[in-house]
């Protein structure tokens, strides 16, 4: 694997390569000394083009804990406020010597152009582009119902996958980068997926794709989802009416009390709350069911340090480093 750009080119393989490293990186997220000398030497840039905060920090958290030297970027205030091309920042990261470059960019397939435009001789891991995909949330939310379908099923996550498993998506698929790469990397793993939005908020095409669609968060839960995975409704990119008002769109598409208390009627117990944040708090997604015990939310946060842990090494090291070498290196 050279570059992760998009989890639809993810085989069931390379998923769980990542998801296994991710546990062992998780491992020493425990430790009194979170570090590994794996990147030592190695240098990562943080290449935004974009506002962010948790994916940023992440994989900011992520670099460090492997030893590496990381660079932050951001396009305010930097050369590209002046105009400079995406081909002349690349340049200027390969000067400094970048062996991996982190890109969040308003423009979807941006993060391939720099991978495949010989540009800038790093790893490219996208962080987001456009309403195309973000990889790595996908992956921390599978390494997040992993984890607690390994516990429903009492074994271990390690090299298991979803199979069986059902996962609800609700909100603005259309506008989405998370629900394109969840979706993908989902039903590779053997989950069943069900996105749930108004009509106006699900992409042209979606007929097409390997999910079922629904219009009705009520019946989307009484089919007994595993998951429910909550959208951020993306109001920065709407340029036109998608729904009449926040109170309607709240009252059939969110996860309110009254929905939160229907699935303890259901009996669905076991039944998490994901949500990829930022939150918008009693729109998509009221404050209780942000905070109940359901919710995975925080477990997401933690979750993604270990899993950009293991998208690094693995891009930096070569899939041919041996987990002898990795554990040896967390003595």
């Amino acid at each position: 694997m050279r570059h992760l750009l998009s989890t639809l080119d993810l085989s069931r393989a390379d998923a769980l390569a990542i998801l296994d490293t991710a546990e062992q990186m998780a491992a020493v997220g425990e430790r009194e000394v979170k570090k590994l000398p794996a990147l030592r030497g190695r240098t990562v840039v943080n290449l935004f083009f974009e506002d962010s905060t948790r994916t940023r920090i992440s994989f900011e958290a992520a670099a460090k804990r492997l030893s590496a030297d990381v660079i932050n970027f951001s396009a305010k205030g930097s050369s590209v406020s002046k105009g400079e091309s995406l081909k002349d920042t690349a340049q200027t990261l390969a000067a400094i010597g970048a062996d991996a470059v982190v890109i969040r960019h308003g423009s979807s397939g941006a993060p391939a152009r720099l991978a495949t435009s010989g540009w800038i001789d790093a790893a490219v891991l996208n962080a987001g582009d456009g309403t195309h995909e973000h990889p790595t949330q996908a992956l921390l939310d599978a390494f997040t119902m992993r984890r607690h379908w390994a516990r429903l099923h009492g074994t271990d996550s390690a090299g298991t996958d979803l199979a069986g498993m059902k996962v609800v998506i609700v909100g603005d698929v259309l506008h989405s980068r998370v629900a394109r790469s969840d979706l993908w990397l989902l039903r590779t793993l053997g989950a069943e997926v069900t996105l749930v939005a108004p009509p106006t908020l699900l992409p042209f095409g979606v007929e097409s794709w390997p999910c079922t669609v629904s219009y009705d968060l009520d019946e989307a839960l009484a089919a007994r989802p595993d998951a429910v995975m909550m959208l951020r409704v993306q109001g920065e990119r709407m340029h036109s009416a998608f729904f009449p008002s926040v109170r309607e769109y709240s009252r059939r598409w969110g996860l309110d009390d009254v929905r939160l208390d229907r699935l303890d009627a259901l009996g669905l117990e076991d039944t998490i709350i994901m949500h990829p944040g930022p939150m918008n708090r009693g729109l998509e997604i009221s404050a209780r069911a942000a905070d109940s015990p359901r919710s995975t939310i925080l477990d997401q946060v933690s979750n993604g340090v270990s899993v950009r842990m293991a998208a690094l090494y693995l891009l930096l090291s070569g899939e041919s480093s041996s987990e002898r070498t990795l554990q040896e290196q967390k003595r």
